[in-house]
């Protein structure tokens, strides 16, 4: 067992660290007792505390000197009060994994005094175990430590290791933001339905529906999405109109530039928060 006899602690008790304490309590390979979960908002441990009886504090210092593995999850913007109000407890843990966007692996390392650091990027549907997570880790993590990451991550949904850091920021760009992009789709689509006469209840049913079919599908037929998109596309038929004018619209070209975009901006917030580091 990764966890077996071990304390994980939780900085920052929000949506999606609430998801990997229900993922792996759900998967008993945590037992309540184990969890120690930080937040600054005490009717939020209190919500905690009832769902899962798990041990709460608004002590970030002392979740740190009382874990054997720590997850940050914070907002990103907060990263440097975190830091401080660890009062160096940040050192003890023998694992740390942060989630923070942004947030680079020499940041952490140097703000925690801690080598032993993963650096993690999870998506929105990691909140219902359907997610997937883009993760590396320093030379310092022992195998045993990429093992409880692995559980730690695994309780959120798929997991995909990376050797070098810079593709989190590809991460980002492509899976941490991808929902977005999902539900902008998505969006279109219900208002072009309510356009054409549908109620908005009905086309959201057919469209929702129709993206989460067509993901199940694509994902068991392990066919290229070219072949996929041309057994539904006839010569002169409906399909190859609404296509043609996609294609017209030049809908590749600002997929591929909001896609770089993003992964632009990712990359100056961790330079951004590097300089800040310096600056200190």
């Amino acid at each position: 067992m990764a966890f077996s006899g071990k304390r994980v602690g939780f900085i920052g008790s929000g949506v999606m660290a609430e998801a990997m304490i229900k993922g792996l309590i759900d998967r008993d390979l945590l037992e309540p007792e184990q969890v120690i979960a930080a937040d600054p908002r005490e009717d939020r441990g209190r919500e905690l505390v009832s769902r899962y009886g798990l041990r709460f504090t608004t002590d970030n210092a002392e979740t740190a000197a009382g874990s054997d593995v720590l997850v940050i999850s914070t907002k990103p913007q907060v990263v440097g009060q975190v830091f401080e109000s660890l009062n160096g407890a940040g050192s003890k843990p023998t694992l740390v994994l942060s989630i923070l966007a942004g947030v680079r692996v020499k940041t952490l390392t140097n703000g925690l005094g801690n080598p032993n650091v993963v650096r993690a990027m999870p998506n929105t549907p990691a909140q219902i175990g359907e997610g997937i997570t883009v993760w590396t880790a320093t030379k310092f993590v022992s195998e045993s430590g990429r093992e409880q990451a692995r559980a730690l991550l695994g309780a959120l949904g798929d997991e995909l290791y990376m050797d070098d850091e810079k593709y989190l920021d590809m991460t980002t760009a492509l899976s941490g933001t991808g929902p977005a992009y999902v539900f902008l789709f998505m969006e279109a689509l219900i208002d072009a339905g309510v356009h054409l006469g549908f109620s908005r209840r009905d086309a959201e049913r057919l469209v929702l529906k129709t993206v989460r079919g067509s993901v199940d599908y694509a994902m068991q037929s392990g066919n290229h999405q070219a072949v996929l998109r041309n057994q539904v596309t006839s010569p002169g038929g409906t399909s190859a109109e609404a296509i043609y004018q996609m294609e017209k619209g030049g809908l590749r070209t600002v997929i591929s530039k909001a896609v770089y975009a993003a992964y632009q901006r990712s990359v100056a917030l961790g330079k951004e928060q590097e300089k800040k580091d310096e600056d200190q």
